[in-house]
């Protein structure tokens, strides 16, 4: 895919996702699929640039180009000094975020709660073009504030009148927050609306519902979030499936290991050995979903304390589910059942 001056192997895209999309989490989805993966969202507060968060969310070293940083913030002086803090530190495309509906997010201005504020969402555009004119800016948004004002139709010609080179729509909005379903309607009139590419995101979490939606939208991407969160191989199963119209098998018990042992292993060594346990338990929570005897084997790693023991558990875990020959499966979901 031709995606903001870049070639990309697909048009499979890793939705950023604040404590998920670090550096190992984008690295991994590459390797099993995804075309690009943009970064957790970076603040625009300069007076933050120092913390340990934020040095490690700056953190390209070895990353797979192109490399996609995502900034939030609620003025434009500040969030165009964010863009060029981060081409300083490696960033090849600048996404704006205006999709979060967290609430110490909006309650700052920023994320979805922007979309209120359609003139103030043009200057933040502008100001963030104008100062990294070398590079592609992306935006990140939902259908509205609410189900009585889905604006993003209209801010979506705005952005793209600002220079915008592609945006990405969550089918819910800022007051859905993750409620319900994701509606795509609104994804299909922003792509009849504008001529720049249009990427789909919400609930997308099959490869029969990837293709239903690309089909009702008529979008020329995907993004996927907390349907790679524990699955990372997602994105090579709609990848085949696209390509082919075929369903790759679910991995084996073993392969889940391997994938989430070779996952652990590049957090411990990102976050170091303290840090890097505590937050591999709730990757290893979602590597093990839905598997039979994951709710006690979750409950014990709430008190593993290191690296050995952590790694010794979860080799147990999937050995003997792959001894059973045990494979994951899933249920369809609602969208994907109606579009059948």
């Amino acid at each position: 895919m031709e995606f903001a001056g870049f070639t990309l192997r697909n048009n499979l895209f890793v939705a950023p996702m604040a404590g998920v999309t670090d550096r190992p989490f984008r690295q991994l989805c590459k390797r099993l699929g995804a075309g690009l993966a943009v970064s957790e969202m970076v603040t625009s507060n300069n007076l933050l640039y120092a913390t340990e968060k934020t040095r490690r969310r700056t953190d390209h070293t070895g990353e797979t180009e192109p490399i996609s940083v995502q900034i939030a913030g609620g003025d434009p002086l500040m969030m165009a000094e964010a863009a060029r803090h981060n081409r300083d530190h490696g960033a090849q495309i600048i996404d704006i975020n205006m999709g979060c509906p967290a609430k110490k997010v909006c309650n700052k201005a920023a994320g979805s709660a922007l979309m209120r504020d359609e003139a103030l969402v043009g200057r933040i555009l502008e100001a963030v073009v104008g100062a990294v004119p070398e590079l592609p800016v992306t935006l990140k948004m939902r259908t509205g504030w609410d189900r009585d004002n889905r604006n993003a139709p209209r801010l979506a010609r705005i952005a793209e009148e600002a220079g915008i080179r592609a945006l990405a729509v969550h089918g819910r909005t800022r007051a859905d927050k993750y409620m319900g379903h994701a509606e795509y309607d609104t994804i299909a009139t922003i792509k009849q609306a504008v001529r720049i590419p249009v990427i789909a995101n919400g609930d997308i979490d099959s490869p029969r519902k990837a293709a239903a939606v690309l089909r009702h939208t008529g979008a020329d991407g995907l993004m996927i979030g907390r349907a790679a969160q524990g699955r990372p191989w997602i994105f090579r199963e709609i990848a085949h499936f696209l390509a082919t119209g075929e369903e790759l098998p679910a991995p084996s018990a073993g392969e889940i290991r391997d994938i989430c042992r070779g996952h652990l292993a590049d957090l411990y060594a990102f976050y170091g050995a303290w840090s890097g346990v505590r937050i591999a338990r709730k990757h290893i929570g979602w590597y093990t979903k839905g598997l039979a005897g994951a709710q006690q084997f979750r409950q014990s790693m709430l008190t593993e304390e290191t690296i050995e023991g952590q790694l010794a558990a979860t080799d147990r875990f999937f050995d003997q589910l792959d001894r059973q020959g045990v494979r994951p499966h899933r249920q369809p979901s609602c969208f994907e059942e109606l579009a059948a």
